[in-house]
């Protein structure tokens, strides 16, 4: 059986590291992207089990942007978006046709979080 494939997008690169060590450690597939063009790429060679992205990486929209296409391409592929701009600037983000996200994660989110959303749309 394959290991889960995981589609990972951060323009952090300290927590793109970090959480792409921990998701292999973990036996997952994992491809590593630091921004849309990176993801898109990662999506050119493979389509994912499951995706986790940044909501705002060098333009605000570009989680958005690659959770829609991402969903328009394979509409049974959970994403999980994650985002500082809670923690950051007091906004809220929620599902709904603008956040085409299945669960969404405020940073700072802890590797803990992370399995427990896996688990959790992966089910």
């Amino acid at each position: 059986m394959n290991p889960t494939h995981v589609l990972l997008v951060d323009d952090d690169e300290d927590f793109l590291l970090q959480m792409e060590l921990q998701l292999k450690a973990k036996g997952y597939s994992v491809c590593a992207a630091d921004g849309l063009e990176a993801a898109d790429a990662c999506l050119a060679q493979r389509a994912p089990d499951v995706a986790i992205i940044d909501l705002m990486m060098a333009q605000m929209d570009d989680g958005l942007v690659l959770a829609r296409r991402i969903k328009a391409r394979y509409p049974s592929v959970p994403v999980i978006m994650v985002t500082g701009v809670a923690h950051e600037a007091g906004l809220t983000f929620e599902r709904g046709p603008w956040v085409k996200a299945d669960l969404i994660l405020d940073k700072p989110v802890r590797f803990e979080q992370i399995e427990r959303a896996l688990s959790q749309v992966l089910r």
